[in-house]
């Protein structure tokens, strides 16, 4: 068999689906405003294999190439690819061939831990070390070992760390490394520490890769005080922390929201002069975030920007939503600023630098936002609308709002429920809106399904209105009566005729 016959086992079978464009409700009720968030391997020589391969196995292989190297997209039968690749059989081809490469070996395990078949390789491995007694040694078994303790497969792992042992071969540092962070990793501590005295006793002792190991563990099933002593154990046994182990202790105590424990290890961290990861820096800014804790979180933020790290757009928003619960727009702009020197003119960036000026209802900096948009040429989103239209709305000025309203369909801009709830508020208030809802019902707006596409941030800053908190309660009395289904505009209309709210009915149909 020739190595080409063999790559089938490494190809990869990526599945693509795609998302439903059906619009549903499943995102209410809409959430209010909170910053608390219930918070290679070295391997010996290869040997040379002297064999021909039958003609019989190279037929299935070079079939399976074939057929398996087809994307989905371009195969229709992906079902029966994904079948056939089940069907390989690596322990009956090994037979019938009598031998394969090192090399190809290391594929065909690779292949069925890729494929969900992890339970064959023992059975492939031992039938291939019987053809060449020299393939017993501890590269090989460490391999294996390394794909069974991936997919969780403790027995079939550890049956073969003692047949190693029965063979007269010692297991190297590396393997107790996967068994020791194997156990940690689903919470067998008694194991843990039965291996890592075994390990010990045989002369090795662990490295700080096994230490930071278990400190994840700990931090994963919440053993806090474990962790502190581990950090303690280290040091005792002569493995002095580096700075992978602080910074690693750090985010622990971030993920936990251990605020004093995290100050004290990054302070440690200061003192000894280490390095901090970008990655210790966002933690530690989403944990002040998600405490609302402000100067604290401005400090390790601008530290983090000095640092040229990456910041997403889930946490700048958390940073927002902290501004916005003190009051502090202004700095939704300078947030804005700093966030499009990483990713350019997003979205969130125009979001964020409008709601700083429409906050404070300062309608030359709106204006100002809006033409350098234009300037860049950058189409409104429907969360640029609505920002608009929410502070007009709050300045009763139904002059603008009426143009704003009635130019979406121009700017190809579809409105979602809040732009709904502004028109039906504003005429709750006395604004004549026949001639936005003559043209929202000639562009079939009316007919859309019911969405909710603005940024949450806005409604952070301006709350919601009568109309959302009417549609709420409309959604939760339909939801518990019957089976709720796509809904439209028209139909929420209908129900509120129906619910009689005669006040919004009023407005609906005037």
């Amino acid at each position: 068999m020739t190595r080409a016959n063999y790559c089938s086992f490494n190809e990869p079978f990526a599945f693509y689906t795609k998302p439903c464009g059906t619009p549903t409700l499943n995102k209410f009720q809409i959430p209010c405003s909170s910053t608390k968030s219930y918070p290679q391997l070295s391997y010996g020589h290869e040997k040379k294999s002297q064999y021909t391969p039958s003609s019989n196995s190279k037929h299935v292989f070079q079939k399976a190439r074939k057929n398996l190297s087809l994307q989905p997209e371009q195969s229709p039968c992906v079902g029966k690819v994904e079948g056939e690749r089940q069907q390989l059989d690596p322990l009956g081809m090994l037979k019938e061939d009598g031998d394969w490469s090192e090399e190809q070996f290391r594929g065909v395990i690779k292949f069925l831990y890729q494929n969900s078949r992890t339970t064959e390789i023992p059975q492939v491995f031992d039938l291939w070390k019987n053809v060449d007694k020299s393939r017993i040694n501890v590269e090989n078994y460490e391999k294996m070992i390394d794909f069974l303790l991936k997919d969780r497969l403790m027995d079939a792992a550890i049956k073969a760390l003692k047949q190693m042992k029965s063979y007269g071969i010692g297991p190297s540092l590396e393997i107790y490394k996967l068994v020791i962070n194997g156990f940690a990793r689903i919470g067998q501590f008694d194991d843990v520490f039965s291996y890592l005295k075994e390990m010990k006793d045989t002369g090795l002792n662990p490295d700080t890769e096994i230490y930071d190991g278990l400190i994840r563990a700990y931090g994963k099933y919440k053993m806090f005080d474990e962790m502190g002593r581990c950090l303690r154990e280290m040091e005792l046994d002569g493995c002095s922390p580096d700075h992978l182990t602080y910074n690693l202790l750090v985010r622990e105590y971030a993920k936990a929201g251990l605020i004093n424990k995290m100050e004290r290890t990054y302070q440690a961290l200061l003192t000894k002069k280490m390095d901090v990861q970008t990655s210790t820096l966002i933690a530690m800014l989403e944990t002040y975030a998600n405490f609302g804790i402000l100067d604290k979180m401005e400090k390790v933020f601008r530290r983090a920007m000095y640092s040229k790290a990456y910041i997403e757009e889930e946490l700048v928003q958390k940073l927002a939503r902290v501004y916005i619960e003190n009051l502090m727009f202004s700095r939704l702009d300078d947030l804005g600023l700093d966030f499009s020197s990483k990713t350019g003119n997003i979205d969130l960036v125009w979001c964020l630098r409008l709601l700083s000026h429409a906050c404070v209802l300062r309608k030359k900096g709106m204006y100002s936002i809006i033409e350098e948009m234009e300037s860049k040429e950058v189409p409104w989103s429907v969360t640029i609308a609505n920002i608009l239209a929410l502070a007009c709305l709050k300045m009763k000025d139904f002059k603008q709002l009426q143009v704003l309203l009635c130019e979406l369909p121009a700017r190809y801009v579809n409105p979602d429920i809040i732009t709904v709830g502004v028109l039906f508020d504003a005429c709750m208030c006395g604004f004549n809106g026949a001639s936005v809802k003559r043209i929202w019902a000639r562009a079939g707006y009316f007919d859309d399904a019911v969405e909710l596409k603005t940024d949450a941030l806005v409604l952070s800053a301006f709350g919601k209105g009568k109309f959302l908190k009417d549609f709420e309660e409309l959604y939760l009395v339909e939801a518990k009566t019957k089976k709720l289904e796509t809904w439209t505009y028209r139909h929420l209309i209908n129900l509120v005729k129906t619910h009689g709210n005669a006040r919004l009915v009023v407005s609906i149909q005037g």
